[in-house]
């Protein structure tokens, strides 16, 4: 019956598709002005091919929805702009330096916030521009929004970055620590002007990189070596661990965000590999500009769902009826609407903190992230294992001072530590070889909702340490939810820019930097568990903590056996209060 249902459909898919595809051109063609690629020269030789699609039948001059990316496909493009126009703005898509007709030299990240301030500014002088540009976007196109922000050119009056990438929270950096999850990307934008889509087309050979590169135990620098292939884009990032000039000249820094005086809307998800880089722009916003007016919409979505249309499921977890409501690009234009044409807010974004609560079935909001984290319990670590093995999170430090060790060969490659589990619901907590601490049960109904926040005390014989921890919520049934994973590099815990060693031996006081957020609703008789880890995988760099820059370590550098403490002091505050049951 499903052989004879699916040749039906294709026969029947066979016919309509190229008719219908006839219609939707010709109507396109009457209701727009269409300029699929046109080539644009700016100053210092820059040249930029730029997807104009205007509404014919608007007798007023409209305001410009925009992106600018690096991933450039004209088919997409006019899909994008075409929504845009429908929505009653004129759609334009900007592409990098070098992609399609630009004959300038492919250049990641590196010009993008003066070259889309170039091009606002171009759109602001055209006849058929009202002079207001809004911009939007996921991901890599979340960045440039950020980079155009630096600059902030008169005719932007709002953005809405989703899921917004960074080289250093995001990728290829995550806390200072090399993630390998995105090392083919820049074969993948920078083979060709368009984008060479063979790079991803075998995932199994990737996987088979990767591991074989962490069994190689060489220096993450090397990894083009195991590959076969030169990755000078790789080898320039490898140059820059720390939050430098490099990137600094890239994004807003510091004060520049007080300049950033328009409203933005930040969208991510809990299971958004983005989640950290998309909200550490905002807090850094709203810590330098206490008058940001910026907007959250978070739930229980990917890097890809946050940016478009949601599925019913994530992994194995069902996600409720309310979560489903979310379409991005709607929400962005009703929230466009709002700010230019003084139409009704979107609900979802109705607040300056919009989250869906896990297994409630409702949208929560909150006035800040702030407040979020600020509410919640404390607790500390116990150093008595229960008899079965775990150790409990305690709501009041132990009288005396103690510890618990670890000891980790980070040499030892047959293992592997601090891996995300998946599916995302398993039947026990799976600990990597780690330390499992868990809650007392509820007695009643728990809002959880915010991030982690507190300091990891811990002693240690090397230099630095990679350090992290899997989260997790448990039923009283025994489902174990895995809510989200942190690593963080020792010696930047205290700073980005600037990277401070430990002292072998020495007890150090870590704070919990860009823990992801998450909120979900915790039935009566449910616990949460975290498993304190050292970060050792193939997903990322292993620190050998002999002290050298990280990136030219490798496994002759691990000497003994990394011996780390885990002290009671440390305190960990979880976002939890009661749950009103509304």
């Amino acid at each position: 019956m499903g052989l004879i249902t699916n040749v039906h459909l294709y026969h029947v898919l066979k016919s309509v598709i190229p008719l219908s595809s006839e219609i939707i051109a010709a109507e396109n063609q009457r209701r727009y002005h269409i300029e699929p690629a046109r080539l644009v020269k700016f100053a210092n030789g820059v040249e930029l091919t730029l997807t104009i699609v205007r509404p014919k039948k608007s007798a007023h001059h409209l305001p410009t929805a925009m992106q600018f990316t690096i991933y450039a496909d004209e088919r997409s493009h006019l899909t994008t702009a075409i929504h845009a126009a429908a929505h009653g703005y004129i759609g334009l898509i900007a592409n990098s330096r070098g992609k399609r007709l630009s004959t300038n030299t492919i250049a990641p990240w590196e010009h993008e916030g003066e070259d889309a301030a170039a091009v606002i500014e171009w759109i602001s002088q055209q006849p058929w521009s009202n002079g207001e540009v809004v911009m939007y976007g996921g991901s890599y196109n979340g960045f440039t929004q950020w980079a155009a922000a630096k600059h902030m050119p008169k005719a932007l009056k709002a953005m809405a970055p989703y899921t917004a990438a960074s080289m250093i929270t995001g990728l290829p950096y995550e806390n200072n620590i090399v993630l390998t999850a995105n090392y083919e990307w820049a074969f993948h934008v920078t083979n060709n002007n368009t984008m060479d889509d063979t790079v991803y087309a075998d995932w199994a050979k990737r996987t088979e990189l990767l591991s074989r590169f962490y069994k190689s135990g060489l220096p993450i620098t090397r990894l083009p070596d195991i590959d076969g292939t030169p990755n000078p884009w790789w080898q320039r990032w490898m140059s820059h661990p720390d939050f430098d000039s490099y990137y600094q000249s890239m994004v807003p820094v510091g004060e520049e965000y007080r300049r950033v005086t328009i409203p933005v809307l930040t969208v991510t998800g809990y299971f958004d590999g983005g989640q950290i880089s998309a909200l550490d722009y905002m807090k850094r916003h709203e810590r330098y500009n206490p008058d940001a007016n910026h907007t959250l919409l978070i739930g229980p979505y990917s890097h890809g769902t946050a940016q478009g249309k949601v599925w019913q499921t994530y992994s194995n977890y069902k996600l409720d009826p309310v979560a489903l409501d979310k379409d991005t690009e709607e929400v962005v234009f009703g929230w466009f609407d709002h700010l230019l044409f003084n139409k009704d807010i979107p609900k979802l974004v109705s607040h300056p903190v919009n989250y869906q609560l896990m297994g409630s079935n409702q949208w929560r909001h909150a006035e800040s992230l702030a407040s979020l984290n600020a509410q919640g319990t404390e607790y500390y670590l116990s150093t008595t294992p229960q008899a079965n093995g775990n150790y409990a999170l305690l709501t009041a430090q132990e009288p005396m001072a103690a510890s618990v060790k670890m000891t980790v060969d980070m040499a030892d490659r047959t293992t592997q530590r601090n891996v995300s589990p998946w599916p995302i619901i398993q039947q026990e907590i799976i600990d990597d070889g780690g330390l499992i601490y868990i809650t007392d049960p509820f007695t009643s109904s728990m809002e959880l909702a915010g991030a982690i926040t507190g300091n990891i005390v811990i002693s240690t014989n090397k230099q630095d340490v990679d350090i992290g921890y899997n989260f997790y919520a448990v039923s009283a049934e025994g489902d174990v939810f895995h809510l989200n994973t942190y690593q963080s590099r020792a010696s930047y815990a205290h700073s980005m820019r600037q990277r401070q060693l430990l002292t072998p031996g020495k007890k150090t006081s870590l704070p919990i930097v860009n823990a992801r957020m998450t909120a979900k609703l915790l039935e009566p008789g449910s616990r949460l568990a975290i498993v304190l880890n050292v970060n050792k995988n193939q997903n990322a760099q292993v620190n050998h903590g002999s002290g050298k820059p990280v990136n030219n370590e490798s496994m002759a550098d691990a000497g003994e056996p990394l011996v780390i403490k885990w002290h009671n002091d440390t305190q960990i505050k979880l976002p939890l209060k009661p749950w009103p049951g509304e």
